[in-house]
């Protein structure tokens, strides 16, 4: 029987380094993207997925994303006074219920694996979800729902596929699928940022995961991998060994690298375009910005 997945982690400690010096001082998941920040995309994604229970692993000096989570009576008690009532909603679809959410800290940069891992006595006995803030996905119907639904016909271990160029391929933790058609891919192995030319695919996991409670054992057990961190990939790689339940999904939609300043910058603009209100502005500053540089040329 397929239990119902319902709790998800979202790892949240990395300290931002690329986005310095904002960084300094808000953490990188409370930056926004057009009016929203990254940690509410993955937030939404999750709750149309199905998600109740949000555990998040963090470490020292992300206070902001907690209170961004929490009421701000003061603030809601001016919204309604004013008659602003489409802000006040706006604002409380930010707000999470009591004990909806929880908060581990993370307090050694181990990674992945290691944050994940440390979730484990909120995850439990239970299969859970990991969304990572950093990967922004766009498409009609959320990237961690297509999953959910292909995850019931499944079971198992399911993780988000993307096809990459065979030169960004050592960046990525790469699937060993068989050449396929559908979205569901059965997996016989994966490697973490394979070298050059040792690809087994085209395909990369991004981060979007849905993981047994098995994934937590391997991780109690296997030691640091690639770059001295315990590495996600390397447990998923032991469960697919014991016992083949292990699928890539190619997803539906567009997945930017927020982590990147370049991805970024091309999730604002594109996210900006696709909001009626802003799309006319900014479509007209690009054409005559591209026009101007062209011009000039």
């Amino acid at each position: 029987m397929k239990r119902k997945v319902t709790k998800a982690v979202f790892p949240v400690a990395g300290m931002g380094t690329r986005f310095l010096p904002a960084t300094k001082s808000v953490p990188k998941e409370i930056m926004t993207l057009v009016d929203r920040p990254l940690i509410q995309y993955a937030i939404d994604e999750a709750r149309a997925a199905g998600i109740t229970e949000f555990i998040f692993v963090t470490s020292r000096g992300k206070s902001a994303l907690e209170d961004y989570f929490d009421h701000a009576p003061e603030l809601e008690n001016s919204l309604r006074a004013k008659g602003k009532s489409e802000l006040l909603e706006t604002l409380q679809a930010t707000n999470m219920d009591s004990g909806a959410i929880a908060y581990v800290r993370q307090h050694q940069a181990l990674g992945l694996g290691h944050a994940v891992w440390c979730a484990r006595h909120l995850v439990g006995d239970e299969p859970f979800a990991v969304l990572l803030p950093d990967d922004v996905i766009a498409a009609d119907k959320p990237c961690l729902q297509q999953m959910i639904e292909a995850y019931a016909q499944t079971g198992g271990n399911m993780i988000a596929a993307m096809e990459v160029a065979p030169d960004k391929a050592s960046s990525y933790g790469i699937m060993d699928v068989p050449p396929a058609i559908g979205p569901i891919l059965p997996m016989s192995g994966m490697v973490e940022k394979p070298a050059p030319g040792t690809q087994p695919s085209n395909l990369a996991a991004i981060g979007r995961y849905i993981l047994s409670p098995d994934v937590m054992r391997h991780l109690d057990q296997i030691k640091p991998g690639v770059g001295g961190e315990i590495q996600l990939t390397d447990a998923i790689a032991r469960e697919i060994a014991e016992k083949r339940n292990v699928y890539g999904y190619r997803f539906e939609g567009q997945r930017y690298d927020c982590g990147s300043k370049a991805g970024f910058l091309q999730a604002t603009v594109a996210f900006g375009l696709a909001r009626a209100e802003l799309h006319d502005e900014l479509q007209e500053f690009l054409t005559d910005m591209m026009t101007q540089r062209q011009a000039a040329q």
